[in-house]
């Protein structure tokens, strides 16, 4: 189904119907699958003939939405997984080795900077961070041993660009594999294989569900590739449950219309944002004053739905303006269509250092709002005057 259009991939990508003839996708809530005799059993479980054999690694409703999602990032192969969080662990565990070498964007989620720092290295592997956006840092930061280069763009919170294209050809020239997070954009917005990269990782959580319901994650690019992730995933099971992956199905059906949406209403926000008298900075993509926008004009179809800025007053100020809101939902997820706003430097990021925050730009009085698909009027009447 390659010929089709994104939202007709949406769709209709990935769709199986058992004996039943079932039009919507069926769920199939089952441990094990039943073989005709031992001789199947065998084969199936050597890999002489394809089947299910166990729902931690091959399960129907999962392998229908694998394959949707690779057909919307124009990906050969997915792994789907337990979360977004286990979606990288099984990335690093199956491409790299013990004595290997990681150079990491430093504007990451902190979770992410979290697992490499304190998970992956126990296991002989080093990150080395560098700025998202100089591709001289990612050329000097490369090794001998280096193998894998990891970024994610937009960056969580600040939403900066990296130029996917010009850091896959520096990986490339130094025989290192590019890892691209795209959680921020889906392929809906940016499909960072065909600029280059060879890994796409996703927190399905977010957007891909749409609606704050389930955790999930994938893992995405050339089959052979992702020989060792599969492997991974198989004999440690951080794995995605049948019923996640039905609901991520119904999730992506719309996820074009929704990211539109979502692209809109930011937009409108971080407009709006930039005309009040007690926001130092508005930090948005599509915004002209985004220090990355001709960039991502070139790499995303839009600005995508986060938008952070800073207010004056730090800490004290942005709390007051995050406990003011009414409407406006205080948590750390995004994706949703509720609008989320949070605390970077107190929540998503507080695991690091002072340190890391600071190289990565967070500051004290920095807000991230994923906004969500509520009218953009009411969005801003529970922000404005409410301790701004």
């Amino acid at each position: 189904m390659t010929d089709f259009q994104p939202e007709t991939l949406a769709v209709r990508a990935g769709t199986a119907r058992s004996q039943f003839g079932e039009h919507s996708e069926a769920m199939f809530l089952t441990s094990s699958f039943v073989f005709e005799n031992a001789a199947q059993a065998a084969a199936r479980f050597i890999g002489e003939e394809a089947g299910n054999i166990y729902s931690r690694f091959t399960n129907p409703t999962v392998t229908m939405f694998e394959e949707r999602l690779a057909a919307l990032e124009g990906a050969e192969f997915c792994v789907a997984t337990a979360s977004g969080m286990a979606a990288i662990l099984s990335c690093v565990m199956g491409v790299l080795q013990a004595g290997d070498h990681i150079v990491a964007s430093q504007s990451l989620f902190g979770s992410s900077v979290n697992l490499f720092n304190n998970v992956i290295k126990k296991f002989g592997v080093e990150t080395t961070y560098v700025s998202a956006t100089d591709v001289a840092q990612w050329q000097a930061a490369v090794r001998p041993n280096t193998k894998l280069f990891f970024l994610e763009t937009p960056s969580n919170p600040l939403t900066e660009i990296s130029d996917i294209r010009a850091i896959a050809a520096v990986a490339k020239a130094c025989g290192a594999l590019l890892a691209v997070d795209n959680c921020f954009c889906t392929p809906i917005l940016q499909r960072p294989l065909e600029l280059g990269a060879d890994i796409v990782i996703h927190s399905a959580t977010k957007y891909i569900d749409g609606q704050g319901r389930v955790l999930g994650g994938a893992v995405l690019g050339n089959k052979k590739l992702l020989e060792g992730v599969y492997g991974f995933l198989r004999t440690t099971g951080p794995t995605m449950s049948a019923f996640n992956a039905w609901v991520f199905l119904k999730g992506l059906e719309t996820l074009k219309l929704r990211m539109d949406a979502h692209s809109a209403n930011a937009l409108a926000l971080a407009t709006w944002l930039e005309q009040q008298p007690n926001v130092a900075r508005v930090f948005y993509p599509g915004l002209p004053s985004h220090p990355q926008h001709a960039l991502a004009m070139r790499q995303q179809k839009t600005g995508g739905g986060i938008v952070s800025f800073e207010v004056k007053g730090g800490k004290a100020a942005a709390w007051r303006v995050i406990d003011n809101t009414r409407m406006l939902s205080i948590t750390a997820n995004l994706g949703d269509t509720r609008t989320t706003i949070t605390h970077p430097a107190t929540t998503t990021h507080a695991r690091i250092t002072p340190e890391a925050r600071a190289a990565a730009g967070i500051s004290d009085g920095l807000i991230r709002i994923a906004v969500g698909l509520e009218a953009v009027e009411d969005i801003q009447a529970d922000l404005r005057g409410l301790g701004m």
